[in-house]
């Protein structure tokens, strides 16, 4: 929000500098984000008058102008603006003015005339970026006035950031009534005489949904000029709070919202046809002021006629009843609307505007009648003609908001605050913000909420207020009384940090993005129909909560590649939403959802950074599975393959983990701890994406184990490696060899040295004549079989084995391999 320092003293003028000023509104709630002059800084800078235009002797588009400049002194100036003429007053540069960017004004000859100052555009001068001619005064200007003066050109924009619950400051007046009570300058109140009624006319108005409209009020005047200039001052004020003038009736209508924070409407009386009603929609269409053409549904409210819909309540005006140059009759109106029946519905429609922004904070109820005195004093000031008739207010008390009384314990407002304030400092804080309120038997403070505060809602409201005025800075920072008691980690358990260091190690960039997602992701990355949904969401692709972070993940690729980026390593540590019945309501937990902590990662292009000693491969499978072998290294995983619906049908698998060793003795099946593969190519295409990226993600929580470093002595005796190749059927897995080596070795004394088995070879054959095999190659071959070769590398600590223990060590593996798996020597 911005206005003018000038206009906000007008109201309470404390005796501090400005940026003292902004310092205490800061302190107080009202955030000053910045204070910027109104104009640059300007010297010699005069209102003068042009007596005489004469046309330059030497050059067709010069003119040499008479100029007075107070005081009887007359200059003799050459222009070259289009609009210069005799009798206009203008701004006026002396010799030696200095002027924005360093321009200083000094005597010239100009084609042979002497010019003894300089005629100023709005340019020239900073004031905006007008240069098509001279900036033009009203003829009551001063001569020989300084135009800063005039003009009050050093005063300050403020522009404040205000939170949410502050809707009773997006005024002037109501930023005013903060100051005074937070500086002690006496606060100057608007006072407006009531407009007396010339007419008895009155608009009926229906109103048929009071959960919508609380209060109404409007009145009608007719006989106005509606191209009666704006007033300078208001067009100043507007100016300098960042608003476009446009006509004296629109301008005044937004000078009282910025001036009371009193959104309005006005009505061209003659293209309503009937009476009004206030209601819900009911899918009708209107064409509003921005132009935009929408159907109204029930969940909005509406300003109608007997014609249709003339304005969507406490949001925008309809463009068919929009007063124009030529609007000589008008309805008057300022409602209170409902907040929650506001909220969110600007959103909806993808715009914004003052008075919705205002309308679903909460505006004051009490004032209705007494701002549509300020706006009718305005009109008829600013458009008033012999014929003006102003009709008498219609005021429509329906229902308005319950205020009842607030609490505020003395003593817990002690304790919360963590200062010694006595019960008489915060009666004068709520005596300062003129907060009604009343001392109970136990000694509290009863506070009755005015009509514009809608954030006093319970008793750490008005601690908070307290806190406010007796000032943040001025509260001890004290440490905590508190024992404070050291929690140790698992030496088994690393930090979420160190997870995320350990996968920036490896090349991956990490990514923070919202946890509400468009429902498509949804429906694309988890095969989700029914998503949490968000009740009043900031944005409509920000509809429902996630249950997988991969949708983010691909959301930054596609917004990478669309800029050139040709690898991508992504991961994301953070928060999906999944509805769980078993859920109950907790201190950290919500009934029917489940919270959890996941981490997932994306690599995308080459395998590795391109260099001339690399082959540029893209990134696979077992580049990432790799990947993150090393991030869970110890855990000893196992990758099954498995449908997900992100996930490539026959390049997905799920991730298992052992049991925890903290798990009951009964539960000892291996553990779902996340998926890992490509994506699928349905939404490779959707998303349209050059290439498969590889994707993981997995539950935080087995992240942040790691296996603990063992002793083990250090072996005396050389190793004896032996090269293993078999036979196997198609169907059997690498994972199943594994398993089965592994219950060998634990059941046969034989197999006590093994220390290593690895899969170093993949054999297919293609055989044209069985007749060339023999044997057992045969068969497997000619049963679609394959050749898996390994290295078998054997040890003892005790001693050197020798070759009929490594012999006896590779006949077990043979012969269990062939008894369990099937599998024959290769020959």
């Amino acid at each position: 929000m911005q206005f003018s320092e000038r206009w906000l003293r007008t109201f309470a003028d404390p005796p501090l500098a400005s940026e003292e000023l902004a310092a205490r509104m800061t302190m107080g709630g009202l955030e000053v984000e910045a204070i910027d002059p109104v104009a640059p800084p300007f010297s010699d800078v005069v209102i003068a008058l042009v007596r005489a235009v004469t046309r330059h002797p030497n050059a067709a588009k010069l003119t040499v102008c008479d100029v007075e400049i107070g005081g009887g002194r007359l200059l003799s100036i050459v222009c070259g603006a289009p609009n210069v003429a005799a009798g206009v007053k203008v701004a006026c540069a002396l010799e030696g003015a200095l002027l924005p960017g360093d321009v200083r004004i000094t005597r010239a000859t100009i084609r042979g005339v002497a010019s003894h100052g300089m005629l100023c555009s709005a340019r020239e001068l900073g004031l905006s970026d007008d240069h098509g001619g001279l900036l033009l005064l009203t003829g009551d200007a001063p001569i020989g006035q300084s135009l800063r003066e005039y003009l009050t050109l050093d005063d300050r924009r403020f522009t404040i950031k205000l939170t949410p619950n502050r809707g009773d400051c997006l005024g002037v007046f109501g930023v005013a009534r903060e100051v005074a009570a937070l500086t002690g300058a006496p606060l100057k109140s608007l006072a407006e005489t009531p407009v007396v009624a010339t007419s008895s006319e009155r608009l009926t108005v229906a109103i048929q949904a009071t959960d919508l409209c609380g209060r109404f009020s409007g009145r009608v005047i007719r006989g106005l000029n509606a191209r009666a200039p704006t007033p300078d001052w208001i067009k100043q004020r507007l100016e300098r709070s960042g608003q476009r003038p446009i006509s004296a009736l629109v301008d005044i209508s937004n000078y009282v919202l910025l001036e009371l924070g009193r959104p309005s409407h006005v009505f061209d009386l003659d293209r309503v046809r009937g009476g009004l009603a206030v209601r819900w929609g009911r899918g009708e269409p209107v064409t509003l002021l921005n132009g935009q053409s929408i159907d109204v549904d029930e969940t909005f409210g509406v300003i109608a006629d007997d014609a249709g819909v003339v304005a969507l309540a406490g949001i925008m005006g309809g463009a068919r009843t929009a007063v124009s140059l030529d609007t000589c009759n008008i309805y008057l109106e300022a409602a209170f609307w409902w907040p929650q029946a506001i909220r969110g519905r600007s959103r909806r429609l993808n715009f914004s505007t003052d008075a919705a922004h205002r309308f679903e904070r909460g505006t004051d109820y009490a004032t209705t009648v007494a701002d549509l005195e300020r706006i009718t004093r305005l009109i008829v000031d600013t458009c008033g003609t012999p014929q003006t008739q102003i009709g008498p207010i219609d005021d429509q008390v329906l229902e308005l908001p319950q205020r009842p009384p607030v609490r505020m314990r003395v003593a817990r407002c002690r304790r919360i605050l963590g200062i010694d304030l006595q019960e008489h400092e915060m009666a004068a804080a709520f005596s300062a913000l003129a907060l009604p309120f009343v001392r109970d038997r136990a000694g509290d403070l009863v506070v009755t909420p005015p009509s514009y505060r809608f954030d006093l809602e319970i008793e750490e409201d008005l601690i908070e207020e307290v806190a406010r005025l007796w000032g943040f800075a001025r509260i001890p920072a004290r440490p905590p009384v508190a024992a404070a008691v050291m929690r140790s980690r698992r030496e088994s358990e690393r930090s979420i940090h160190d997870v995320g260091r350990a996968l920036a190690a490896m090349g991956y960039q990490e990514l923070i993005t919202f946890s509400f997602v468009p429902e498509s992701w949804e429906r694309d990355f988890a095969s989700n129909d029914v998503p949490i949904r968000v009740l009043n969401p900031i944005a409509s692709q920000h509809a429902v909560m996630r249950t997988t972070l991969i949708g983010s993940l691909v959301s930054a690729l596609k917004f990478n590649l669309n800029r050139q980026a040709t690898r991508v390593r992504v991961f994301e540590i953070g928060r999906t939403y999944l509805r769980d019945p078993r859920r109950v309501d907790g201190p950290l937990a919500v009934a029917g959802l489940n919270e959890t902590l996941r981490i997932a990662g994306l690599a995308y292009g080459a395998a590795v950074d391109e260099q001339w000693s690399e082959r540029k491969d893209l990134v696979d499978f077992f580049d990432v599975k790799g990947d993150l072998e090393q991030l869970l290294a110890g855990l000893e995983l196992r990758f099954e393959a498995a449908p997900h619906p992100a996930l490539h049908p026959g390049r997905g698998a799920r991730v298992l983990r052992p049991p925890r060793s903290d798990a009951p003795t009964q539960d000892s099946a291996r553990q779902e701890i996340g998926w890992i593969g490509e994506l699928h190519p349905r939404l490779r295409q959707v998303y349209e994406l050059p290439q498969a990226p590889v994707v993981f993600e997995l539950d935080v929580a087995a992240a942040l184990e790691h296996a603990l470093p063992r002793v083990a002595t250090v072996p005396r005796f050389p190793l004896v490696q032996r090269d293993l190749a078999l036979w196997f059927n198609e169907t059997v897995r690498y994972q199943d060899v594994l398993d089965t080596v592994a219950a060998l070795v634990a059941s046969d004394p034989r197999l006590r040295p093994l220390i290593g088995f690895r899969l170093f070879d993949l054999y297919r054959g293609r055989v044209e004549d069985s007749s060339k095999v023999a044997g057992a190659d045969a068969n497997v071959l000619l049963n679609k079989g394959k050749s898996l070769a390994f290295r078998v590398v054997l040890q003892d600590t005790d001693r050197t084995l020798s070759d009929t223990d490594a012999d006896a060590a590779m006949a077990a593996l043979v012969a269990g391999l062939q008894e369990r798996l099937g599998g024959s020597l290769r020959q």
